[in-house]
């Protein structure tokens, strides 16, 4: 059943669902919107979407991973993890929500990341219909609709208040423990409010990208093309896209010897950078044109050739609005594409 929050209501659902467990909103913090643990008195942001996405909640940083206890001869096995606690994330916009899929496809599948898996159980998404998309949007593109976002609880604002709505059992639950924040609702309350911004993303003039020229299969159309060398030349291998996007998944794994043990750790790596996937006899892309055309190739033909057509990318535009050379996945299509046409 849709349930209906009244604007002057929202600290109230915040109060009780904190209550419950912790919640991440986003705020703003001087040039940037970040995700910050709510309390009394914090300032939600209305931004469209934070600077980072919400997938570092679930493939952090930098996380560790064992540590190792020498004493003589004997190693000691240590398992840093804790018993995790559930949380839930607020305000997660449709692209994001889409991006856990393709994380999902990553890290459970066999073998399974288990430090991603027991992240994913306890985390509750509450996503929010985007209201306000901007020109850097392009997830229609990618088959999103960001009227009606993915999640556990769908927030739509409404002229009046929210719209909200369960999509999955621990939704539902979730909403059943602080039911006495919310007014029962008709289905279609949220109805206008999704035709709006469905008739804002249909005039978006990046939502019309042509995705013919990729996909499963086309590796041996698009590996060797020319286009790769001007397009790679604007890129200044800072890795900065890779670090906004929400469906990057590339990480090392290094050790730290502390004088006492060792501490094993990893943190996100960069298929843009110069010594990734460095091995002993050297590194297999030594240009910066190969890591270009690596990042742009897994997105938009490798992972979709391995994942029943499913693109690596979900149109969230932050790439457009991060990169300091304006360099971006959707003038590679367009280059490609326009190539490929003439």
């Amino acid at each position: 059943m849709m349930k209906f929050l009244k604007k002057e209501h929202l600290t109230r659902f915040f109060d009780a669902a904190s209550a419950k467990m912790t919640v991440y909103v986003p705020v703003d913090s001087g040039k940037t919107t970040d995700y910050k643990a709510y309390k009394p008195g914090i300032t939600v942001s209305r931004k469209l979407k934070t600077t980072r996405s919400a997938k570092d909640f679930f493939f952090p940083q930098t996380e560790s991973l064992v540590e190792f206890k020498v004493n003589g001869k004997n190693i000691e096995i240590i398992d840093p993890r804790k018993e995790r606690e559930d949380f839930a994330v607020f305000g997660v916009r449709a692209c994001d929500v889409r991006s856990f899929a393709i994380l999902d496809k990553v890290y459970l599948t066999d073998p399974v990341d288990t430090y991603y898996k027991s992240r994913r159980d306890h985390g509750l998404i509450i996503s929010m219909a985007c209201t306000r998309p901007a020109e850097t949007c392009f997830c229609n593109a990618f088959g999103i609709d960001a009227a009606a976002p993915e999640g556990d609880v769908v927030f739509t604002e409404t002229e009046n208040g929210y719209a909200v709505e369960a999509k999955t059992e621990k939704g539902e639950a979730f909403l059943d423990s602080i039911a006495d924040v919310f007014e029962n609702a008709e289905d279609n309350i949220a109805d206008e409010s999704r035709t709006k911004i469905r008739e804002i993303m249909a005039k978006l003039l990046l939502g019309n990208l042509d995705k013919t020229t990729f996909g499963g299969g086309k590796t041996e159309e698009l590996f060797s093309r020319p286009e790769w060398a001007s397009l790679s030349e604007a890129c200044l291998a800072c890795g900065t896209c890779t670090f906004v996007c929400p469906t990057c998944q590339c990480y090392d794994i290094k050790d730290y010897d502390t004088g006492h043990g060792v501490k094993r750790f990893r943190c996100w790596d960069s298929c843009m950078y110069s010594d990734f996937t460095k091995m002993a006899h050297g590194n297999p892309r030594l240009t910066q044109k190969e890591r270009f055309r690596q990042r742009f190739m897994h997105k938009l033909v490798y992972f979709p050739e391995n994942n029943d057509g499913e693109f690596g990318c979900v149109g969230c535009g932050r790439c457009l609005v991060s990169c300091p050379s304006s360099m971006n996945i959707v003038k590679v299509m367009k280059k490609l594409t326009e190539g490929e046409n003439k």
